[in-house]
Order: structure tokens, then C-alpha cells, then sequence
């Protein structure tokens, strides 16, 4: 969504908000502030839009009260991401499925990270502070046991905290 509505220059409009003058302030404005809170309103309305299009019909209805970009997106991010307690409770649940994963017998390396992969990005989506040496060092504590020899060839010849996951992918 950050992206979404960056490309069409209205993140910080979302995040920031635009707030809608009483009738009696806007009688007083020149024509050139007329002209800059008809562009405003014409870019939330443009933000609500795009923001609505992605919502199913029960979601939708959540939101349909919604004056603002800001205000509808308050109300989705209250949905979606919770109070913090549901975060800490999704995240802990996070947690214990990075630990638990083990790579299987027949699967093959780069489905497997992929696996752990949209874990991470679900923690890291949650709040939590994932580092890219922690992802690898995970990686090569759960492979199979065929990749022990590979893996202590990589610790001794490797620093991971110089080379990125890819590098380490290749290698395996």
C-alpha cells in the first residue's frame, strides 16, 4: 500500500492527513488557496478511492464512514494490524514457527527459504527487528543433515555478516 500510494504521490497525505476548513474560513481564502484546496480534496478523494478498491465488501462497510484518506486508514490499520497485545501474541506465534521450521528431506534449498522467508517478513510486518544474519543463521542451523559438510565449509570460508542471503543461497 506504501508503495501504491507513493507512486501516485499520496503517502504523505495519508499518513499526514488533510483537514477539511469550516465553510467560514474558506470564504476567506484567495483564489489561489481555493485552487490548492480543490487539488487536496481532488488527491484524498483519489487516495480513498484507491484505498477502497482493495477492501472486500465487509471491510469495505468499516470504512465507508470515512470523511478522509487519514481517517479510513486508521480505521484499516486498526483492523489489520490490532492493538499491541495482538501484535505481541502474532509475533510470539511468529517466533516458534521460525524456530520450528526444518528444512525437509526432498525440498529443495530455495523453496525452503522461501518458506522462512514469508515467516521473517510476517515478524518483520509485525513490528519485529529481523536482521538478515539471523535469517541466514537460521538457514544453516535447520538444513538437512546432506548439508553438514557444506554448511561447516561455508562457516569456515564465509564471515555472514559480510555476505547477503543471496550469496549464501548461491553457496548452498
Amino acid at each position: 500500500m506504501k508503495a501504491l500510494f507513493g507512486s501516485q504521490e499520496l503517502w504523505e497525505l495519508i499518513f499526514d492527513g488533510f483537514k477539511e476548513p469550516t465553510p467560514e474560513v474558506e470564504a476567506a481564502y484567495t483564489a489561489e488557496e481555493k485552487k490548492a484546496l480543490k487539488e487536496q480534496r481532488k488527491k484524498d478523494s483519489k487516495a480513498r478511492f484507491l484505498l477502497y478498491q482493495g477492501l472486500d465488501e465487509s471491510t469495505f462497510e468499516r470504512v465507508a464512514e470515512a470523511t478522509t484518506s487519514k481517517e479510513a486508514w486508521e480505521i484499516l490499520a486498526t483492523i489489520y494490524k490490532g492493538v499491541e497485545r495482538v501484535k505481541r501474541i502474532r509475533l510470539q506465534t511468529l517466533r516458534g514457527d521460525l524456530e520450528a521450521a526444518q528444512m525437509k528431506d526432498e525440498e529443495k534449498i530455495s523453496d525452503y527459504y522461501s518458506r522462512l522467508l514469508l515467516i521473517v517478513n510476517k515478524m518483520r510486518r509485525n513490528g519485529e527487528k529481523m536482521e538478515d544474519i539471523r535469517v541466514m543463521e537460521k538457514l544453516l542451523r535447520s538444513l538437512t543433515s546432506k548439508f553438514e559438510h557444506v554448511v561447516a565449509a561455508i562457516e569456515e570460508s564465509k564471515n555472514l555478516e559480510e555476505i547477503s542471503i543471496e550469496e549464501l543461497l548461491g553457496s548452498l
